[in-house]
């Protein structure tokens, strides 16, 4: 329980700190969260696209199909929202396999992990990271109850190579049909400028405002806005996803962040800031991706309404 605890802790910090937030850079930071989701849609309905070229693939669609994933996942751990992201984007191009939608994430995550392992580079150099025999010590940190049981652990352990091992079975026997559908979803990478142009150009984009989303968070709960505060920041995120264990990452995130500033910013300004970003974050990304399902499906029963359509069309868990 002393996960939970150091959760309700967080956010009691951050109601204490509410009056002192200032508006206009709060304001700003949710407008260009709004841009950045836009940005990142565009990158994956060209991602699509190319691996469709003759079907139309209208940016409305994805950008619902999108907005929806996003939203869910904001309020259900385990990245949930996937699954509704993959179901509307099949919905919006019927003839495409959800082997090829799933592995358009694989083409999506090449420009994401280079920069995240820039971020993680430039971290390294300063030596905030928490190492692995702290990870149990840290406050609210989801896993610390499962490093502290380790028949628990060691089940899991075994869970995941046990269903590691079948997925590799199941691709040994349709290999070949595995393969071409797979490589579907990278043909975006031929030429390299088309890629260049048409993905990695709008997830730079979206780095960018992901950047900026942050220095105006910082504005508005007074932490100072530096450039390695944001990256600091941008770390303590990236770290939190993760361990998707709970919704937005939260307590995983404020576990973190205490740990990489390491003093040099007050702790209850850090909690009351990684709050008050996360909860504002999660009303804005929620109220979109479930005004986005409502419009798409005209209603918010998103299992019923893929029993009723047809029960073989569910996508992947």
């Amino acid at each position: 329980m002393e996960p939970v605890h150091a959760v309700l802790h967080a956010i009691r910090v951050f109601y204490d700190h509410l009056a002192d937030v200032d508006l206009r850079p709060l304001a700003i930071g949710l407008g260009l969260q709004v841009l950045k989701t836009v940005c990142t849609s565009r990158a994956w309905r060209n991602t699509i696209a190319a691996a469709y070229p003759d079907q139309k693939v209208r940016w409305r669609s994805i950008y619902a199909a999108y907005l929806s994933g996003v939203g869910v996942n904001a309020v259900l751990p385990a990245r949930g929202g996937d699954v509704v992201r993959l179901y509307l984007t099949h919905r919006a191009v019927p003839t495409a396999s959800y082997t090829t939608l799933t592995s358009t994430y694989l083409v999506m995550s090449i420009f994401d992990t280079t920069m995240s392992l820039a971020i993680f580079g430039y971290a390294l150099t300063l030596g905030v990271l928490p190492s692995i025999h702290s990870l149990p010590h840290l406050p609210s940190f989801d896993f610390s109850w499962l490093f502290g049981h380790r028949t628990v652990s060691s089940l899991v352990i075994v869970l995941l190579i046990v269903g590691l091992t079948a997925l590799a079975v199941w691709i040994h026997w349709r290999i070949a049909d595995f393969r071409e559908r797979v490589g579907q979803a990278f043909r975006v990478l031929r030429p390299r400028t088309r890629y260049l142009r048409r993905v990695a150009f709008w997830q730079a984009c979206d780095w960018a405002l992901r950047f900026a989303v942050i220095w105006f968070f910082l504005g508005a709960f007074h932490v100072p806005q530096t450039v390695r505060n944001v990256l600091l920041v941008q770390v303590t995120q990236s770290l939190a996803t993760l361990a998707p264990v709970t919704p937005g990452g939260i307590g995983t995130e404020q576990a973190f962040i205490v740990y990489v500033f390491g003093g040099t910013v007050a702790k209850t300004a850090l909690l009351a800031f990684s709050v008050g970003m996360r909860i504002s974050l999660t009303v804005v990304n929620a109220t979109l991706g479930f005004i986005a399902i409502f419009l798409t499906l005209r209603t918010l029963r998103f299992r019923r309404h893929v029993d009723a359509v047809d029960p073989r069309a569910r996508p992947p868990a």
